[in-house]
């Protein structure tokens, strides 16, 4: 019966085209990881794009800060060549049946006419006026970041690391029946990180962020203070944003934090495996150190990083994710009618029978 049903799906899957949405790498590979999942389908990618006003401003170059151009772009087209992805820039060549994507900030217009899949990127950014203003004054929702994640109700399914998360986009506004707790890829297996060569451990670990690059307000001089407090005499590692001004920023770290070393281009996730204690202000590496145990100091609360923890699922959020929406794109109803969400109880169902059935390997 399995196999059967199996059979059919795949065979009411194929040629469907999929398109995948990139962005940061954290962004790109979550969506390579479920694109994995579809082998019977046509998977396309593009790096994170825009339409409108805002094109006219990344083509110029103005936003090449953001993860519409610039090093994040960059980053991105060559991971998809690395790894023989088949692209297509701003989807202009086809229409697709899906679409994938990290990001509902912004939503170029050509993507709104597909079922849209929404997954967690991360942390989002705290709400602030800006975020009241967006949500009472119906302004762009690029305005207040990802704070807004969540709130363009345009997709159809959107997939959650924790069921703290859950509540916690429930809280400003999201429909609870298009939200499903699955875990999200590359922060559901914190474990696989502590087998690795970074020849260093025991240190204090200090990951920057790219708020001054994205025009926000960052005291570094404070952050190296409080960084250097908690260390008490320990080592110092510090790892850099990838989209930090990289020159400043060590130049910084060398001025006020002497006998520190400073690591650019190089992965976070072995890091936070072999420190003692992980200092940030708001990203989502914290949770790596959250569910290895780690000592923790963030500009969020204990009390809420507990709660929004994402599910540690031995990696198995990208299957899970593939799973649900493979069962949603089964129903006809769903497929021709995308924009009215199905019941939780539904939802619950279709996780029952996806998660009997071989996706792929």
């Amino acid at each position: 019966m399995i196999l059967l049903h199996n059979l059919n799906l795949e065979n009411l899957m194929m040629k469907k085209n999929i398109l995948f949405i990139g962005g940061s790498l954290n962004q790109t590979t979550m969506m390579h990881q479920i694109s994995q999942y579809f082998n019977e389908c046509e998977c396309y990618f593009t790096s994170f794009y825009a339409s409108g006003a805002i094109d006219i401003l990344v083509r110029k170059g103005y936003l090449n800060f953001t993860v519409l151009g610039g090093r994040f772009r960059a980053q991105t087209e060559q991971y998809f060549a690395t790894h023989h992805l088949k692209t297509d820039y701003q989807a202009k060549n086809r229409t697709y049946d899906l679409v994938f994507t990290c990001q509902d900030v912004i939503l170029p217009r050509n993507i709104r006419k597909s079922p849209i899949v929404l997954v967690q990127e991360g942390m989002t950014e705290p709400e602030n006026l800006v975020f009241h203003m967006v949500k009472l004054f119906s302004l762009p929702r690029w305005m207040a970041g990802t704070a807004t994640t969540g709130l363009s109700n345009a997709y159809q399914l959107f997939f959650v690391a924790s069921e703290g998360y859950r509540d916690h986009f429930i809280s400003k506004g999201v429909n609870p029946d298009k939200i499903r707790v699955s875990g999200i890829p590359n922060f559901d297996c914190a474990s696989q990180y502590l087998q690795n060569d970074f020849p260093y451990s025991h240190f204090v670990l200090a990951a920057t962020s790219d708020r001054r690059e994205t025009m926000n307000y960052e005291n570094r001089r404070k952050f190296i203070d409080k960084v250097l407090k908690i260390a008490n005499g320990r080592q110092v590692i510090f790892k850099l944003h990838p989209n930090e001004n990289w020159e400043r920023a060590t130049s910084e770290i060398n001025r006020y934090a002497t006998g520190a070393l400073v690591f650019t281009d190089v992965n976070i996730n072995p890091l936070i495996a072999n420190c003692d204690v992980l200092v940030t202000l708001y990203s989502s590496v914290v949770y790596i150190g959250m569910a290895l145990g780690k000592e923790v100091y963030s500009d969020f609360s204990m009390e809420m990083l507990q709660k929004l923890t994402p599910i540690q699922n031995n990696g198995n959020s990208a299957r899970e994710i593939a799973g649900i929406t493979r069962q949603y794109l089964l129903d006809d109803h769903c497929v021709s009618e995308y924009n009215e969400p199905r019941t939780r109880e539904h939802a619950n169902k279709s996780v029952m029978s996806c998660t009997d059935l071989n996706y792929g390997s």
